[in-house]
C-alpha cells in the first residue's frame, strides 16, 4: 500500500512539473534573421511545403527580410501580387525616414494587407503559419509580422448531399469555417450575430466558432456550451462528430443530443428561435444545440409550404419512424403468441407460407434484417455508381433466393422491405441509425413476451426519452413538460402568422415574440361587393 501511494505521489509531481515548465514551443523569437530561419526550419522539419523566400528592405544598411508560408493553404497569388511586390517597390521608404523603425515602416506602410498581426513568441508565429497566413521576418528584431494570406484549393458551394428538399436554398456549407459564418450572415444581417473563435486541440489547433444571435439566445445555453467546449482535451479535432461526442450529456443513449445539418438556411433558423451553432473548421456538418426529440422529424422544406401540407407529412413521418422500430415486431408477436388478432384468410395465407421454413418467426426475422444492414453497409461504403446496384439488386437476388430455398417466408420478405423504406424516409439520419438499433431490442421483446412486450418496450423507450436533456433542455420539450405557446411548431405546424412565440425553454426570456399582432392574412376591405357599390354609383 505504502509504495502505491508513493507511486501515485511521483505521478502526480510529474504531471506538475510538466505544466510548470514552458515548452520549447513559446521560446522568444531571437533578433537574428539566420537564426529564426533555423528554428523554423528544424521545428518543420525542412518540410517541403514551408516556403521561405528572402529580401532586402534596406540595401545600404542591409536590412534583411524574410517571407516564410505554407504551401496549398496560402493563397500564392495574393503572397505574390501585394506582399512581395509592396516591399520590393518600397525599399527606399526607410532611406526616405532614416529615424523610423523599419518593423513600423513595414506594419503601417508597406503591408497592405487587411489583417496583420505582430507576433512576440513561436508559439503565436507557428499557430498563424499553419493557418495560412504568411510570416515576415526582419534582421535584428525580437518579433514578427503575420499577414492574413489563407487560401489555397477549396471546395466550390454545392447543393448538401444530405437533407435534399424540393423547394428551398441550394446551397450547402463547406469544409471552410470561414465561408460557413459568412453564408450564415448572408441569411441574418444583424449586428447581433455573434461568434466566438477559439482553438480545440493540441496537435490540429483546430478552429471551433459558437454562433449564436445576442439577445434572443439564453445566456446560461451560451455559457454552458463554451464551458464544456473549453474542457475538452484532446490531441486532435478532424470532425464536429469529435466534439458531439465529447460534451454531450448522456452517454448511454442511441438517440442524438446535437442536431447537425449542411444546410446554411436550417442554422438560420434555428438561431433565429434562439439556439447555438458549433461549426469546426474542415467539415461541412455544422451542430446546433439545444436539439429537441420532435426537431429530427421537422424539415426545412415544411416552412417554405402551407401549414396544413406541413403538419400532414409530420404525423406520417411519426407513424414511419414507429413503423421501422416496431413492424418485424408486430410480425413476431402476431404470428406466434396472438393469432387470433390476425384475420383468418391471411392467417391461413401465411401460415401455408410457413409450411417450409425451418425457423420460427423471430430467427426469420433476425436473418433477413441482418442480411438486410449488411447490404446497407455494402451500399454504402462502395463507390457510388457500384453501390445502388448491390444494394438493388442484391436484395432481390437475395430475397427471392431465400424465399426459393425455404429459409424465409415471402410475408417476411415484404415487412422487412416495408421496415427499410420507413428507416430511409426518416429525416434524419442520426435518428435512423437509432430506430436499427431499437428494432431488435423491440424484436427480442416481441419474441419473449409478444404485444405486451412491445407495450413494455414503448413504456421504457417514453420514460428514456423523457430522461434525457440537452443542455438543461428536456429532450421531448413541449410536449413533455406541456407549453402551449410551443405547441403551434411540434406535431402541428401551425401558420406564420399563429406562432407568435419563440420556443420558451430555448429562447431569451427577454425576447421571446418573433411575430407580431393583426398578422393574419385577411381580404382587403376595399374589394368586394363596396367597390362595385362605388362603380355602380350606390344602385343595387
Amino acid at each position: 500500500m505504502p509504495s502505491f501511494f508513493k507511486s501515485k505521489k511521483r505521478k502526480a509531481r510529474k504531471r506538475n512539473n510538466q505544466h510548470s515548465q514552458p515548452p520549447e514551443f513559446c521560446q522568444v523569437i531571437h533578433p537574428s534573421l539566420a537564426d529564426q530561419l533555423d528554428y523554423i526550419r528544424n521545428k518543420t522539419g525542412s518540410s517541403t511545403d514551408i516556403v521561405i523566400r528572402k529580401a532586402s528592405f534596406d540595401e545600404k544598411l542591409g536590412i534583411r527580410t524574410a517571407i516564410v508560408y505554407v504551401e496549398g493553404i496560402s493563397d500564392k497569388k495574393t503572397i505574390n501580387d501585394f506582399l512581395i511586390e509592396s516591399i520590393i517597390k518600397n525599399r527606399e521608404l526607410h532611406e526616405k525616414h532614416p529615424k523610423r523603425d523599419p518593423f513600423d515602416i513595414l506594419l503601417d506602410e508597406v503591408v497592405a494587407l487587411g489583417d496583420v498581426a505582430v507576433h512576440h513568441q513561436w508559439d503565436s508565429i507557428f499557430q498563424s503559419l499553419m493557418a495560412g497566413d504568411t510570416v515576415i521576418l526582419i534582421d535584428g528584431f525580437s518579433k514578427a509580422l503575420s499577414a492574413s494570406t489563407r487560401g489555397g484549393e477549396q471546395r466550390s458551394i454545392e447543393e448538401p448531399g444530405s437533407q435534399v428538399t424540393v423547394r428551398g436554398p441550394r446551397d450547402g456549407f463547406t469544409e471552410s469555417i470561414g465561408t460557413n459564418i459568412a453564408l450564415i450572415r448572408r441569411r441574418i444581417q444583424n449586428p447581433d450575430l455573434w461568434n466566438e473563435m477559439m482553438k480545440i486541440g493540441t496537435v490540429t489547433k483546430t478552429d471551433v466558432a459558437i454562433v449564436y444571435i445576442k439577445g434572443i439566445a439564453k445566456d446560461e445555453i451560451v455559457d454552458e456550451i463554451r464551458s464544456r467546449l473549453k474542457r475538452i482535451e484532446i490531441d486532435s479535432i478532424l470532425e464536429s462528430g469529435y466534439i458531439e461526442q465529447l460534451t454531450e450529456e448522456h452517454v448511454l443513449t442511441t438517440f442524438p443530443t446535437y442536431y447537425h445539418t449542411e444546410r446554411p438556411d436550417m442554422v438560420a433558423g434555428n438561431l433565429l428561435e434562439g439556439r447555438v451553432a458549433i461549426i469546426v473548421n474542415g467539415t461541412p456538418f455544422v451542430l446546433i444545440a439545444p436539439a429537441l426529440f420532435i426537431q429530427f422529424f421537422q424539415s426545412v422544406e415544411d416552412y417554405y409550404g402551407r401549414a396544413d401540407i406541413a403538419t400532414a407529412l409530420r404525423f406520417l413521418r411519426i407513424l414511419i419512424f414507429f413503423i421501422s422500430i416496431i413492424a418485424p415486431a408486430s410480425y413476431i408477436a402476431g404470428t406466434t403468441f396472438h393469432q387470433e388478432m390476425i384475420p383468418t384468410r391471411l392467417l391461413i395465407a401465411i401460415a401455408a407460407q410457413r409450411e417450409t421454413v425451418p425457423f420460427p418467426a423471430f430467427v426469420e426475422a433476425l436473418i433477413m434484417e441482418v442480411a438486410f444492414e449488411i447490404l446497407r453497409e455494402a451500399g454504402v461504403r462502395m463507390p457510388r455508381a457500384v453501390g445502388s446496384a448491390i444494394s438493388i439488386v442484391g436484395a432481390l437476388v437475395i430475397g427471392q433466393a431465400a424465399v426459393q430455398a425455404g429459409i424465409v417466408s415471402p410475408a417476411m420478405v415484404i415487412v422487412v422491405a416495408i421496415t427499410a423504406i420507413a428507416n430511409f424516409a426518416t429525416p434524419s439520419f442520426t435518428v435512423a441509425i437509432s430506430a436499427r438499433l431499437i428494432r431488435f431490442a423491440f424484436m427480442l421483446a416481441a419474441a419473449t413476451f409478444g404485444f405486451y412486450g412491445i407495450i413494455l418496450g414503448l413504456v421504457m423507450l417514453t420514460v428514456h426519452l423523457t430522461s434525457l436533456r440537452s443542455f438543461g433542455v428536456p429532450y421531448l420539450a413541449p410536449i413533455a413538460p406541456v407549453i402551449p405557446s410551443n405547441i403551434g411548431d411540434t406535431l402541428v405546424r401551425m401558420p406564420m402568422w399563429a406562432q407568435k412565440k419563440r420556443p420558451k425553454l430555448v429562447a431569451s426570456d427577454r425576447n421571446e415574440t418573433r411575430v407580431g399582432d393583426n398578422q393574419k392574412p385577411k381580404p382587403d376591405e376595399s374589394r368586394g361587393m363596396k367597390r362595385t357599390s362605388e362603380k355602380n354609383g350606390g344602385q343595387t
